[in-house]
């Protein structure tokens, strides 16, 4: 038995939180290892509604939860999800969450300057969540990151807050905004510490010895592979690797870990904020889509926008993550559509692509090439058989893994965990 890798495969919201939740019953452990409270991840069980941001999905369910290095923490959110999940009921101790100590901190002073940044850039903003994940990883990798470990040392701060003070005030000092309040910072890193603290471990260590004991590790991926900083359709993008490869230096494990890598994929494109979206749909069947999709952010709360499904962008993002199969997510929503469309290709003038080109001015140039096919008008919904699919959805699928490359492992009919064709079992693989 082997260990899974979940990824988007898409622009995130792809139906992850269920697909991790319903493998997560059966894993020894779930890793997080990029993103941060950026991501949104719903778990319906039963009648419970859990929203997860932050924390690993397999918390709900008691399996060990680790979030790797390679998560940016804000260490406020993570005290605002474990406290609501406490309030429905879900146990969150250092039992069941681990964190790494080398996890670099979201501060008040990243959120700031992500507003600050949005807000000046007019037309060319990205549309970030706002909640400080580009600025820490940019602090990361300027070497002037507070992190997990260091709020057990206080007293040694000041050196880090002299060079993260004097990279901020300055770009702070150009958006006219005041200097940063050391003193106050300090002051609130004092009072979450000793809430983060007791989550805080050597997670590689773990990680390594579930290795060798022959564990099942889930690694969960955030957002999704087309949002991946050097894959995705930059600069609308996240600010880390999304890719399924990123687990290795996200959580301490070498880049054998990634076992089956399973790529989430939803029937037909969604998208949040800015960016290109080839096969977007401004008419009543993107409104139909977004309708019958609930497609509103988990994190955000904004509009998705909504088109047909794209087998270019999937390939590719089954080609760059070493996709093993997909897991293909709200079937449903397309029942009793007459006709339904795949997008197989782009035109730019007389010239016809397979993939998506990588400049920004060529992306917003091309024009989907379609494949259209008969709909279906019976229900798909809470089938859990391909004998309980109708002939039409059942082809749908199928020419969806001829286009992509890549084969269907999972088929998810509603929210509910156990309303899924299993059709290759990823944990046995």
């Amino acid at each position: 038995m082997g260990n899974v890798t979940v990824i988007g495969a898409q622009w995130g919201d792809e139906g992850k939180g269920k697909i991790v939740d319903w493998l997560a019953s059966r894993a020894d452990m779930v890793v997080r290892f990029q993103g941060g409270h950026n991501a949104g991840h719903t778990l319906v069980i039963g009648d419970n509604v859990y929203k997860l941001s932050l924390l690993p999905s397999g918390i709900v369910r008691g399996t060990p939860s680790v979030i790797g290095n390679g998560v940016v923490l804000d260490p406020w959110a993570l005290k605002a999800e474990v406290e609501k999940l406490q309030g429905q009921g879900v146990t969150v101790s250092p039992e069941q969450l681990w964190i790494a100590e080398t996890c670099p901190l979201i501060l008040p002073i990243h959120r700031d300057l992500d507003a600050l940044r949005e807000d000046a850039s007019g037309a060319g903003k990205i549309g970030t969540t706002r909640r400080g994940i580009g600025p820490a990883y940019e602090d990361k990798v300027g070497r002037r990151a507070i992190r997990v470990c260091d709020l057990a040392h206080l007293g040694d701060l000041d050196p880090l807050l002299d060079r993260l003070c004097a990279h901020h005030d300055h770009l702070r000092a150009g958006f006219g905004h005041e200097v940063i309040d050391r003193e106050r910072l300090k002051n609130d890193l004092a009072e979450i510490a000793d809430f983060v603290l007791p989550f805080a471990r050597p997670v590689w260590r773990d990680l390594d010895e579930a290795r060798r004991k022959g564990r099942r590790v889930l690694f969960e991926g955030a957002q999704g592979v087309l949002l991946d900083v050097d894959h995705g359709t930059y600069p609308f993008v996240t600010s880390s690797n999304t890719v399924a490869g990123q687990i290795g230096a996200g959580s301490g494990t070498g880049p054998g870990a990634a076992g089956f890598v399973l790529g989430i994929v939803k029937a037909y494109t969604t998208r949040v904020g800015s960016g290109p979206f080839p096969t977007e749909l401004e008419d009543a069947d993107g409104q139909r889509l977004g309708e019958r999709g609930h497609e509103f952010g988990t994190v955000t709360g904004r509009q998705r926008r909504c088109g047909w499904f794209d087998a270019v962008l999937v390939r590719q993002s089954a080609a760059v993550s070493g996709i093993t199969g997909i897991a293909l997510t709200k079937i449903d929503v397309l029942d009793g559509f007459d006709t339904v469309k795949i997008c197989t290709g782009y035109r730019i003038g007389d010239t016809v692509y397979d993939y998506l080109p990588p400049n920004a001015a060529d992306q917003a140039a091309v024009e989907p090439v379609y494949e259209e096919m008969e709909g279906w008008s019976d229900s798909t919904a809470g089938a859990r058989s391909w004998a309980e699919l109708p002939a039409q959805a059942i082809k749908y699928v199928r020419r969806i893994e001829e286009l992509i490359r890549c084969p269907v492992a999972l088929v998810s009919t509603s929210p509910q965990r156990d309303d899924t064709i299993l059709v290759s079992d990823p944990f046995a693989s």
